[in-house]
């Protein structure tokens, strides 16, 4: 049990993703996260103004666990041919992860992240900004061969969509999986050093 002067936006989110999980997001209510910390509701208010505050902050929390790992490996040192395949193989690791491991809590967080789309905007657009910084660095050292590199970035990420947009989870389970991502990676590498 929480003190309500003790009370923090993290434990607040973590309540929040279990509430979810128990729940779903469409019978998961701001009393419900106070009651599993033993706090009043306006508590939670102080932190969060309304539900929809709740529910963007806990999906944009959901959404930054993957940029951490993927901004040490843009920003790194390295062969940038390298970087990008392994940022890519991490991207999908991650996203297929949540799906296997948590899919109760995966389908949630897909109901949260349809209401909140400049939330995932945002994501999105780091996400493409990271391997634009990583195809730049390719093209400084003459790894890759490019005139735009926002337009690539955007299209290798796009090219990628069946390894990280949840739309197509329910193929990640496919013991052929990794072995589909190679190939395509091999195809996008070829591009990227011919262009």
């Amino acid at each position: 049990m929480t003190t309500e002067s003790a009370l923090t936006p993290e434990q607040i989110l973590s309540a929040t993703e279990d509430v979810l999980r128990r729940f779903g997001p469409a019978k998961a209510t701001v009393v419900d996260v106070a009651r599993t910390l033993g706090v009043s509701h306006s508590s939670v208010y102080r932190f969060f103004p309304s539900k929809a505050a709740l529910r963007e902050a806990v999906t944009q929390r959901w959404l930054d666990q993957a940029h951490y790992a993927l901004q040490f490996i843009a920003t790194e040192p390295g062969p940038a041919e390298e970087r990008l395949h392994r940022w890519l193989e991490t991207l999908f690791a991650a996203k297929r992860k949540k799906a296997l491991d948590d899919p109760q809590l995966f389908a949630t967080y897909m109901t949260l992240v349809s209401e909140t789309s400049s939330t995932v905007e945002k994501h999105l657009d780091t996400l493409v900004g990271q391997i634009g910084q990583i195809i730049q660095d390719g093209v400084e050292t003459k790894e890759f061969k490019l005139t735009h590199t926002g337009s690539t970035a955007r299209a290798v990420f796009e090219a990628t969509a069946h390894f990280h947009d949840p739309a197509y989870a329910g193929e990640w389970a496919d013991p052929h999986a990794q072995e589909r991502f190679e190939a395509l990676w091999k195809l996008i590498l070829g591009g990227l050093r011919a262009a």
